[in-house]
């Protein structure tokens, strides 16, 4: 009995470590956390929970070793001391402009540049993909169900203690709070390097080919076509295409309004499209996609894109008499993705980045290289591609101001007043900056629906996305920003640097030197854009040659482009400057233009 005694304190702790060690084992869902939730494998290694208190890191391909991957090989090490920061690179690339002029000069040497871009870009995205928002591990679900967006990071565990992994509140800022805060604009920031309207309707139209979220089923779900496949002209759809189509030379349906080209109506061609109810049948019309006609913009770039199919139709037709109507549509389609590639990369992506090296359409430079020919949507990237607060309050036409938000649907401005007053007037209007406290009123509600929606599918933060991508995560609010009030703010909502979500950090990073966003955002949107667009089919070796395009001329056609010609081409009279840069005669009137400022003299 005294024995028995003896044991007891023994056995009573024993038990209490056996009660204490089943429950934190029994669920990792209700008991505990999951291991992986303070993100502890460094250098792109992939974190594996053991049991429900313990994890790994798989290292393979990182050139890291060590429990955390923290460990750099040899080479590794050597590599990094070689490799220059980003913020020396951007630099070198935004300075010594004679250095840039003689390899712009160069065919041989910048070809070997394009090359490097295209593969260091292109290499910083995984093909084939390997996360959805549906799991927190890779499956084949990711390379195989197209009808996700993919991830370029996993979504953080729903079993951990905050919406940011570990740091960070509980709760994030109310939505409401931080549109009042960090969005709503006050008084328009024009763009700092003096971009035009253009631009983003220009990146509007674009990027709505392949940014199709099916709302149907969730934000993480989308129908489109995950590349530059012109949908945003030719429908979404073979049905949707043969409504736009004539079937006679290869042409667009079109109409002839005030004696100018434009889009059918609706009627004529009863696409799916979003119109208001009481809208009138004169301010409906067809368009590649569904909501291309709620503003003025897009209206503009659909027109425009319609007119250079049927120019480029008319050529090859010359060209190849005996050629049908299909081989001339198809063959026009074909041109038309060229066209759209080509001026996005040598003068859309050109005018973003600032760059003194002249940026080149050079697909043949890949040849014989390892480069992969297929790509998938991430939904990073489309978070990242709201550029709204470029769009200004107001748009200036001849002499009349529209409201953006009263324009909504009005189709009918832009055959009032001529496509070619309102390239002129886009060119002539700067756009904002793309940054915090300027969304306007009319895009307000998207930025809000971005941050829901990266809350809904667990996006990482913004922190985590720059290691991803190679870049020093931000160690403070004011280094994030270079805005003390807005930093303060941040911390305040915030409180950890670790929690402030990707869209808010795309939104509030300070602007880079010389640059029109800050370094995080260009060096993510930069891979992403690289190979979505050199991965486009056009640019495989079997594809890009001229034989595919209708021969040299078709290939002239596509090397050739640039938002210029696209308009000059396709409008009547003298052109007017059309430019994705605002003149200088007109920046020094554009200071200040949006809700609270005077009308420019334009």
């Amino acid at each position: 009995m005294n024995a028995m005694n003896a044991m007891k304190p023994f056995i009573l702790v024993t038990f209490l470590l056996v009660a204490v060690f089943c429950g934190l084992s029994s669920s990792d869902n209700t008991k505990g956390y999951h291991p992986c939730c303070s993100f502890p494998c460094q250098n792109h290694g992939v974190c594996t929970s053991r049991g429900f208190s313990d994890y790994e890191c798989d290292c393979t391909n990182t050139g890291y070793y060590g429990r955390n991957c923290e460990h750099g090989t040899l080479w590794t090490a050597i590599g990094n001391f070689l490799q220059p920061s980003s913020e020396t690179k951007h630099h070198l690339l935004v300075h010594n402009s004679w250095l840039w002029n003689l390899i712009n000069w160069s065919d041989y040497v910048h070809d070997k540049l394009m090359r490097f871009v295209y593969e260091d870009r292109g290499n910083n995205i995984h093909s084939p993909p390997t996360h959805t928002s549906e799991h927190e591990y890779i499956t084949l679900e990711a390379a195989f169900n197209r009808t996700h967006y993919v991830r370029s990071l996993p979504p953080v565990h729903k079993n951990c203690p905050t919406p940011m992994g570990v740091a960070g509140k509980k709760v994030l800022p109310d939505v409401d709070v931080l549109v009042e805060r960090v969005f709503k604009r006050t008084t328009f920031k024009p763009d700092p390097l003096g971009h035009s309207v253009h631009l983003p309707s220009f990146a509007q139209h674009f990027t709505h080919q392949f940014f199709k979220t099916d709302y149907k089923k969730g934000p993480q779900f989308q129908w489109g076509g995950h590349g530059v496949d012109a949908t945003n002209v030719y429908g979404r759809d073979k049905h949707d295409a043969d409504l736009l189509r004539s079937f006679e030379g290869g042409r667009l349906k079109s109409q002839i309004i005030n004696g100018e080209e434009y889009p059918p109506y609706l009627k004529d061609a009863p696409v799916k499209a979003i119109y208001p109810k009481d809208a009138k049948e004169d301010q409906k019309f067809a368009l590649g996609h569904e909501f291309f006609g709620h503003i003025p913009n897009l209206f503009v770039y659909s027109t425009i894109w319609l007119r250079e199919h049927n120019r480029v139709v008319g050529i090859l037709a010359k060209e190849h008499p005996d050629w049908s109507d299909e081989q001339l549509y198809q063959t026009g389609k074909l041109v038309i993705v060229g066209e759209t590639i080509n001026i996005v990369i040598t003068d859309y992506v050109q005018h973003l980045s600032n760059y003194n090296v002249k940026l080149g359409f050079k697909p043949h430079v890949l040849a014989g290289s390892s480069y992969q020919y297929q790509n998938q949507i991430a939904l990073e990237f489309n978070h990242l591609y709201h550029w709204h607060p470029m769009m200004p309050s107001e748009l200036y036409i001849d002499d009349e101001t529209y409201n953006m938000k009263k324009s909504l649907f009005r189709t009918d401005l832009v055959v009032k007043h001529g496509l070619t007053e309102f390239a002129a007037a886009f060119t002539k209007q700067r756009a904002g900056q793309m940054t915090f406290r300027n969304h306007g009123e009319t895009t307000i509600h998207v930025a809000k629906s971005v941050v829901l929606e990266g809350r809904q599918l667990r996006l990482q933060s913004f922190n985590q996305y720059l290691k991803r991508f190679n870049q020093q995560p931000y160690k403070s609010f004011i280094e994030l920003t270079g805005d003390q009030e807005l930093a303060d703010t941040l911390e305040e909502l915030y409180e950890d640097i670790d929690a402030v979500e990707f869209y808010i950090g795309i939104l509030c990073e300070k602007r880079v030197e010389r640059g029109k966003f800050g370094l995080g955002l260009l060096e993510i949107g930069a891979g992403y854009s690289v190979k979505g667009l050199l991965s486009n089919p056009i640019c495989s070796p079997k594809y890009w040659k001229p034989s595919t395009f209708g021969g040299q001329i078709g290939f002239d056609i596509i090397m050739g482009s640039t938002l210029e010609k696209l308009f000059c081409n396709n409008i009547q009279g003298e052109c007017p400057k059309i430019s994705f840069k605002v003149p200088d005669e007109y920046m020094e009137k554009q200071k200040c233009i949006g809700t609270s400022c005077p009308k420019p003299d334009l």
